[in-house]
């Protein structure tokens, strides 16, 4: 359970010492925190007590990430707002976020998602990048906000990393065609590595920040930006020098991240390698699978594009993309043409749009391939959305047409569908309900020993672990290299193999109950993802078996015993020699 916490329990510990806070105050206060009734479900179900207030552990938890995805709103107007240089850009910010908010974040179903303490600290940390990139000197001040927001980002979520990569491969662009010189960048790499290496200490050690593709990165453009002298002396031309440039900080990531993980012995992050070689290629493994075959990871769908163009978010973006181009492209022929710099000035002032050009093709690449990653995509195309706003783009168009009468009309097209979007959000209502599980975790509590060990899908041992508090050999943080493999072993019950080397397996673990879901063995997602299927893969030498998971629901003897069983879960206890 070290894992665990040294993972993914940085924010719920935080929040869990906010609420103690909370209680205590309100307690000394002499003010009541919540409101509690009992349920009477009937059907033979006994009655439950219900809370409703912050003083509910669940309700303070729900409240925390709601209320900071709420700020999060205000800091996107200040973004929009900031970046076109119009309380107009803010507003439509806000506006096509929500009128995209199905696409832009899930944090209305499942709030617990890490990415919903991380996220609100991105849109901090890009709109404080934007500010640096865009005064001519950089101060310390924002260095730090630039620094603490980074940690903020990080610490919740692992892959963070790789978001911060994309910017910094971004940032890297921008200088070597110019836009920005090597003090500022120098002072940005430095603000980057103070923080992760910050993040490592508070993530007692986490190995696999230091060996990531983003910390090779930032060493190795550090590197460039002291022999970038060299490099000119090599090469007389731009054009030749900026491949070197590029070609360095590209094959250098690699084979320093290459490097650093073999001399750590640190394998944490190798699926997502594999993950990414599996999108390009036909490469299938295990671990690959348990994560395309799942709808989050998958490819993004064709439809997505579609919503974003019945709300015009797409359209406005892209008309707002040919203008950047134009200049850019402007700017880059000045260069190669060896002009002066003060003939280039008035494009120079556009870096941190191109920036946010290069960041917007690095955020749709990776919501094409996740389509989980649209979480950076949709709200970064809103705010690409408020340029329109821009005097410094459209200028010229708005000495034809009045601003406000020109940006209202954007907005009143978008809201015929947009509203439509909300209308269908608002409309969803419903309750959790799972009596099967429920009936699960009373009889774990009632039944076994508080020593016993279990094992079955990461989902439920989830469950199983916060209900009952009963050892668990796996749980959903796949990212870690050890409990990826006891997974495998423990998801081996759905493979075709014989039941005797899957109890085996399970007996070197030390589990005493395995809880069997028979509809894994049925469910599939799309064809090659049942988990039978996926161990075909993996276990070519059983192909064509009859899988273990549909005898053990039959009659699991002799190396297994049925000891609970409802509707959806089955309960196995190893018979021990």
């Amino acid at each position: 359970m070290a894992l665990w916490f040294k993972y993914r329990s940085k924010s719920k510990v935080v929040l869990a010492s906010w609420y103690r806070i909370y209680i205590a105050v309100m307690d000394f206060l002499g003010i009541q925190t919540k409101t509690c009734w009992t349920v009477n479900r009937g059907e033979g179900l006994r009655p439950i007590e219900s809370c409703e207030g912050l003083g509910d552990p669940a309700s303070f938890y729900v409240a925390v990430i709601f209320l900071l995805n709420g700020v999060m709103m205000s800091v996107f107007f200040l973004y929009g707002t900031y970046l076109s240089g119009s309380r107009l850009g803010g507003l439509v910010t806000v506006l096509c976020y929500f009128f995209n908010h199905g696409e832009c974040t899930r944090v209305m179903w499942t709030p617990p998602l890490r990415e919903s303490f991380s996220y609100p600290f991105h849109v901090l940390q890009m709109l404080v990048l934007t500010y640096i990139l865009r005064i001519p000197n950089v101060n310390r001040g924002s260095l730090i906000a630039l620094c603490v927001s980074n940690i903020f980002f990080m610490l919740p979520w692992q892959f963070a990393q790789f978001v911060l990569l994309t910017q910094i491969a971004s940032l890297f662009a921008i200088y070597v065609v110019g836009y920005i010189d090597s003090d500022k960048l120098q002072k940005i790499l430095c603000a980057h590595m103070v923080s992760l290496l910050l993040c490592f200490i508070f993530m007692f050690g986490n190995s696999m920040l230091l060996t990531s593709y983003y910390a090779a990165s930032l060493v190795v453009i550090w590197g460039v930006l002291k022999v970038r002298p060299k490099f000119m002396k090599m090469s007389g031309s731009r054009i030749i020098l900026w491949l070197l440039e590029g070609c360095a900080w590209l094959f250098g990531t690699v084979i320093l991240k290459c490097l650093t993980s073999l001399m750590f012995g640190v394998a944490d992050d190798a699926h997502i390698s594999n993950l990414l070689k599996s999108k390009f290629t036909g490469y299938k493994d295990f671990d690959t699978l348990m994560y395309t075959c799942a709808v989050e990871f998958d490819f993004m769908d064709k439809e997505t594009p579609l919503r974003y163009t019945k709300t015009l978010l797409l359209p406005v973006v892209l008309v707002i993309l040919g203008v950047i181009f134009k200049k850019a492209v402007k700017y880059i022929i000045s260069v190669l043409s060896q002009k002066d710099l003060c003939e280039r000035e008035e494009r120079f002032n556009h870096g941190e749009l191109v920036y946010h050009v290069l960041q917007l093709v690095a955020f749709t690449v990776l919501g094409i391939l996740i389509m989980r990653l649209k979480l950076f995509l949709t709200p970064h195309l809103c705010v690409m959305a408020s340029l329109i706003c821009s005097k410094q783009l459209f200028g010229w168009l708005f000495c034809k047409i009045q601003p406000k009468t020109l940006i209202f009309g954007i907005l009143a097209l978008m809201a015929i569908e947009g509203s439509a979007n909300l209308q269908s959000q608002w409309n969803i209502v419903g309750e959790f309900s799972n009596l099967p599980q429920e009936e699960l975790l009373e009889w774990i509590k009632i039944n076994t020993r508080q020593d016993a060990v279990f094992a079955g899908a990461m989902p439920t041992m989830a469950s199983i672990k916060l209900s009952t508090l009963r050892p668990i050999v796996n749980h959903p943080h796949y990212e870690d290299v050890g409990l990826r493999a006891r997974t495998k072993i423990v998801y081996s019950m759905y493979s075709r193999k014989p039941a005797k080397e899957v109890k085996e397996g399970l007996l070197k673990l030390g589990v005493s109950y395995y809880v069997l879901e028979e509809s894994w063995c049925i469910r599939r997602a799309k064809p090659g993802c049942s988990m039978p299927e996926i161990w075909d893969v993996e276990d070519p030498v059983n192909v064509g078996k009859i899988p273990l998971c549909n005898m053990m629901s039959k009659d699991p003897r002799p190396y297994f015993i049925t000891v609970f069983h409802n509707s959806v879960y089955r309960v196995l206890k190893i018979i021990k020699d």
